[in-house]
């Protein structure tokens, strides 16, 4: 078998079979298959496609080329949730203890984030003393003691993947659907889980611009993991504006933390309690997604998912008052109110320029050596359709210094805002749901 043969049968737009395309990932993961050659293959990908048994047989040779999580030694059935990405989206510290708290273990492996904020596992590390680090059977037996862990990822946890990632972002191929698909399918896979539920972002603030696009890359990845049997749905979130009002580590924990509560965002809210409505239904703690939706507000109601998250902190070295008195987390020195200089409405919000001012802030990595701040980043006053005036705080920074610099990442955060005299109509957040029998639109 040559790599060039696979290179020029993909070419002409034929299936490759699974030992071909093992004997590519294991080839290009151990250093046979040169760069330039895997270079070639990613774009014969781009330009012709794979069909859903192709791209469920790459994402499962991708997954063996590193270490597999094996999560039998956890009794029932393990769900998990990905998100494509997007600025403010702090589901995870959500929906970890609120499914948790439902009868459904969640034994979640997190990433650092590179870019806007950091990852689940910056803002968890927001709370004094919280340890991301647990062995295996230390993780295993927090899991079936109060169903709920959250650790670092192993660092080989799908290698192949890495390195064709890297390669795919610097040869114009990132954005082929067949490639993003088994990309995040195939860590999902590694880490275990028995279901997999993915929030899948499209707007402005995400990488799929549109809703087809999104719906597109939604159905290749819920084939991928019915193809290898775990339940898979996916919802197709809005990214047009940010989710809730924070962005920045220790500000979205205390979101977090407000929505547990019962008196968060209501976008935030509703995305959260969506998701993890599939992830209960998946793990068989309720028939209907209907009647996982009352129980699981009844969760928040009742401060059974609050405990859980108290729970959750203190299993894992961290302060659990936090959840009590959010004033614990980490505090900036400076906070800075940005004002709208127009009356009207605001009609929109550049999400992407929101979270690139958080990261000039210090809320994110520029590159992977940068040290997260946890206490800065912005809060957003006003969203999408409400009314200001001019003088009106739309925005406030918190930082840790008040320089020129900050300065400048105020007149970003104004940048960011349109405000006009009409009053535009806001774009639902929740536009479609895909699963194995199709695609369903809400609007």
């Amino acid at each position: 078998m040559r790599a060039v043969d696979l290179i020029h049968k993909k070419r002409e737009g034929e299936e490759l079979t699974a030992a071909e395309l093992a004997f590519l990932i294991e080839g290009y993961s151990k250093g046979d298959i040169p760069d330039y050659q895997m270079s070639a293959f990613a774009m014969a990908v781009l330009f012709r496609g794979m069909t859903a048994r192709e791209t469920a047989e790459l994402t499962l040779a991708m997954a063996r080329s590193g270490d597999q999580i094996d999560l039998s030694p956890i009794q029932g059935v393990k769900a998990d949730k990905h998100s494509t990405g997007g600025v403010g989206d702090k589901t995870t510290l959500i929906i970890g203890p609120l499914v948790a708290s439902c009868g459904v273990p969640v034994a979640k492996m997190s990433g650092r984030g590179l870019g806007h904020t950091g990852g689940t596992i910056d803002k968890l590390e927001s709370i004094a003393g919280f340890r991301t680090e647990l062995t295996r059977e230390q993780f295993f037996a927090q899991v079936n003691e109060i169903g709920l862990a959250v650790i670092g990822q192993s660092g080989n946890i799908t290698p192949a993947d890495k390195k064709l990632y890297a390669l795919r972002d610097v040869t114009a191929t990132v954005e082929s659907i067949p490639l993003i698909a088994s990309s995040v399918m195939s860590k999902k896979i590694a880490a275990g889980a028995d279901a997999i539920v993915l929030d899948v972002k499209t707007g402005s603030g995400a990488f799929m611009k549109s809703v087809d696009a999104a719906e597109e890359l939604a159905k290749a990845m819920v084939e991928i993991g019915t193809e290898v049997g775990r339940q898979t749905s996916a919802l197709i979130s809005d990214m047009d504006q940010p989710l809730g009002f924070a962005i920045g580590n220790a500000l979205e924990v205390q979101e977090a933390l407000d929505t547990l509560r019962g008196s968060g965002p209501a976008d935030l809210t509703d995305l959260s309690i969506a998701l993890s409505a599939h992830m209960v239904v998946h793990g068989g703690s309720a028939a209907t997604h209907e009647e996982a939706e009352a129980m699981l507000r009844e969760r928040l109601s009742s401060g059974a998912a609050l405990a859980k998250f108290r729970e959750f902190v203190a299993a894992q070295g961290g302060d659990p008052a936090v959840a009590d008195d959010p004033s614990r987390l980490p505090q900036a020195e400076f906070v800075i109110e940005v004002k709208a200089e127009a009356d009207g409405y605001v009609q929109r919000i550049d999400a992407e320029e929101l979270g690139l001012a958080a990261m000039l802030l210090g809320a994110g990595r520029a590159t992977k050596e940068a040290v997260i701040d946890h206490a800065v980043g912005v809060v957003l006053r006003r969203k999408v359709g409400e009314q200001v005036q001019a003088g009106d705080t739309i925005a406030v920074l918190h930082a840790s210094r008040n320089d020129e610099s900050v300065a400048d990442v105020a007149r970003k955060t104004l940048g960011a805002y349109t405000i006009g005299e009409e009053r535009l109509a806001v774009s639902p957040l929740l536009l479609s749901v895909v699963t194995a029998e199709g695609v369903k639109r809400f609007v």
